[in-house]
């Protein structure tokens, strides 16, 4: 089968679109023939060395949905032609992965394979953003960083059918309308950190009670700035770097800082297939729109590593085997 390998960390080049031997079920798992794999902020972060070693080589990726083709040994909850789509598995560049059960969801007949594979890994963390880590209440003021990206599109609309107002951040005034689209009240074009006088005087001058930052260290003084007091602050994100070292001491308005693992919110399969479900049924009713800014071949992951990295995209981008 072909995939996508690294062979050591470093820019795009280290990407290769490869010939791998065919992986093989297992007990306990089963094979799936890739119909769409999802580009994640993560993926980059791997390619640029933030994750340990196993460059020998590494196929990338770790999202996608598609089509079961085989069934391992012991395996009885699925049978092969179901339709499935899964987050955290690795090896999903390629045209075949080999998955466990328990990191498996049905997709519905209604959601298409795109649709499916473009909202695991960033719906299900806009859900625990804003259901979990956060719990959005009518009336609450919300500040969106990189609210155009596909994050920042589904917790804007997230927000908003939980009653609340959003502040969304975007590099490029290329980018207001998709987030106007998604609900979102007001629009900041910044692309250095100067944020935070224009968002207190859109929430009144009292300040937001939650941000959402993924940004890194170019936006943190700013957002600590723009939340109200008790306010929360949601930080995620840790390829772009973290704020250096903290005097929890020096934090201003008894603010409460948390770092928002995504893992926290489906640590069970049961969790995993209750909170997908959510988002299908969300998705299915009109609630929820996926933006799938882009898709790429599968032996164009550079292009599509290259473009998220460049902040030129919206969106969510896939790769197609």
């Amino acid at each position: 089968m072909k995939a996508v390998v690294m062979n050591g960390a470093g820019g795009t080049e280290v990407l290769q679109y490869v010939e791998q031997p065919e992986p093989v079920a297992g007990a306990g798992e089963v094979l799936v023939a890739i119909a769409a794999a999802g580009v994640n902020f993560m993926d980059i972060g791997k390619r640029r060395g933030m994750a340990s070693g196993g460059y020998d080589p590494t196929i990338l990726g770790v999202e996608g949905a598609g089509r079961i083709i085989e069934l391992g040994e012991g395996v009885t909850d699925f049978a092969v032609g179901d339709r499935v789509a899964w987050v955290y598995v690795p090896n999903s560049y390629a045209e075949r992965v080999v998955i466990p059960v328990a990191a498996l969801v049905r997709v519905p007949d209604d959601i298409d394979d795109r649709t499916a594979a473009a909202v695991m890994m960033q719906g299900l963390t806009a859900s625990h953003f804003t259901t979990d880590f956060y719990p959005v209440q009518a009336g609450d003021i919300a500040f969106v960083h990189a609210a155009a990206g596909g994050l920042g599109l589904l917790m804007t609309q997230i927000i908003k059918m939980r009653g609340g107002t959003v502040i969304g951040r975007v590099s490029h005034p290329d980018k207001i309308a998709i987030v106007k689209e998604a609900g979102a009240d007001h629009v900041i074009v910044d692309s250095e950190g100067k944020f935070a006088e224009e968002a207190l005087r859109l929430s009144g001058g009292e300040g937001v009670h939650v941000v959402f930052d993924g940004s890194g260290p170019t936006t943190f003084q700013g957002s600590l700035d723009v939340l109200r007091r008790s306010g929360t602050f949601c930080w995620y994100g840790p390829v772009l770097g973290g704020p250096g070292d903290l005097n929890i001491m020096s934090l201003p308005k008894s603010i409460k800082l948390g770092y928002a693992v995504f893992m926290d919110h489906i640590y069970t399969p049961d969790l995993l297939r209750a909170h997908a479900k959510r988002l299908f049924d969300w998705i299915a009713g009109g609630e929820l729109k996926v933006n799938i800014g882009a898709t790429y071949p599968l032996a164009e992951a550079a292009r599509a590593h290259a473009a998220m990295e460049n902040r030129v995209t919206t969106g969510k981008l896939l790769l197609i085997p």
